[in-house]
């Protein structure tokens, strides 16, 4: 990496990390009206070749247990489908969300009870989730095998795939169009004032010392060791998670939901004749910042049977392309963890996504930028997400975790 010098000694707002959450909040900084202060984001590879951001699914879900999930997608979706409007630059691509749904599979009666609470929660927050039984799933696809099922969720409403890349690309460009100032560098040490109470400086990798106002934690898996630079700890780790992209000898003469199996497993449609599966590593510990090894048998000895277990359609496939990829996974409580540090006050994190931060990214980059800039929430009351819930053990419970 070729390090650069930031233009200037101070600045109002520091960001840590330039992938998809410090992006959003730099360009809804830029996008708020009462922020005029100064932003630099520090990045410290900025091909973002190892991101979560650039490994990720990009998938949107309403099927969210917590109504306040939902709501976070809602926002999501609006901001997608009116994003050239939203960035106010005619030069942005208009997107869509391929809106082919998530199909939650149930085959015992408690998961089943658990979808039908959900559906509650769903239909309240104006979502339009639908639950069917297996001879409903049937008639609509009739690729599953239902023969274990007891139940099946589906929403049709802004669910599905949507294009993440080109949305984070258009913030960070515009966010630097607007004058937040994005740097190739890294952060190796975070300096706090003699009470411990505040946040004065970052020390960059060239050598440079920055003072910030405030200071924003979106290093993604790396969460962990930059709280730790200013003494913090903070519950998240980089948990491995694979993915391959698979063609099939006979494909289905209809989209694929993204299909949770009751394995685990999921799957999808992700191009006219293509296929997306994904899972877990098992075990599944934390790994290292650097390791994105695959592991083969993994496909062959698990996923490829419970695929072809599920769609029969599907005893014939080939993978043409596969990789690892890394949640910020929060051990806590698998949600997001943001606000300001209880002790250390202009610490703010974005962090422990868990899988869900491409999606919640919209609603939590505007959260941040107004907590920035008022002190609070305003669109979305956030603060059950504040770090304040780790150290009282309040975890925040979320039924739909994938």
């Amino acid at each position: 990496m070729k390090t650069q010098t930031p233009q200037k000694n101070s600045y109002d707002v520091v960001i840590i990390g330039g992938a998809i959450m410090g992006s959003s909040t730099a360009w809804f900084l830029t996008d708020n009206p009462d922020f005029d202060g100064s932003a630099l984001v520090v990045e410290r590879d900025s091909s973002y070749e190892f991101s979560s951001t650039a490994h990720t699914n990009s998938c949107m879900r309403q099927q969210f247990s917590a109504k306040l999930n939902v709501q976070i997608s809602q926002f999501a979706a609006d901001f997608v489908k009116n994003l050239p409007e939203r960035i106010g630059d005619d030069r942005v691509p208009a997107q869509v969300i391929q809106n082919y749904g998530y199909m939650y599979l149930a085959d015992n009666d408690d998961f089943a009870n658990v979808l039908r609470d959900n559906q509650t929660v769903q239909l309240d927050a104006g979502a339009e989730t639908q639950l069917l039984t297996p001879e409903e799933i049937k008639a609509r696809y009739p690729f599953y095998d239902v023969d274990d099922l007891v139940l099946g969720s589906i929403n049709l409403k802004d669910e599905g795939y949507w294009d993440g890349g080109t949305v984070f690309d258009w913030w960070r460009r515009s966010a630097q169009d607007r004058g937040v100032e994005y740097i190739s560098n890294e952060v190796v040490a975070i300096s706090k004032n003699a009470a411990g109470t505040k946040v004065e400086s970052v020390t960059l990798a060239s050598g440079d010392v920055i003072a910030c106002g405030q200071l924003v934690n979106a290093s993604g898996p790396r969460a962990a060791r930059t709280a730790q630079m200013a003494g913090l700890d903070i519950p998240v780790e980089p948990r491995k998670r694979f993915t391959w992209i698979f063609s099939a000898a006979q494909p289905l003469d209809q989209d694929l939901p993204l299909t949770i199996d009751p394995s685990g497993v999921h799957f999808r449609q992700d191009g006219p004749k293509t296929y997306l599966a994904g899972c877990p590593a098992d075990p599944d510990p934390a790994v290292a910042f650097d390791d994105f090894a695959m592991d083969h048998n993994r496909w062959e000895s698990h996923v490829w049977p419970i695929i072809a277990g599920r769609i029969p359609q599907f005893e014939a496939i080939k993978v043409v392309n596969e990789w690892a990829g890394h949640y910020a996974f929060n051990t806590f409580d698998q949600n997001a963890i943001m606000g300001p540090h209880t002790e250390v006050s202009n610490f703010i994190f974005l962090n422990g996504f868990s899988g869900h931060g491409l999606q919640q990214s919209p609603a939590m980059g505007r959260g941040t930028a107004e907590w920035l800039t008022y002190g609070e929430y305003r669109a979305l009351d956030l603060s059950s997400y504040n770090y304040a819930r780790i150290p009282e053990n309040r975890p925040i419970i979320e039924k739909a975790i994938i």
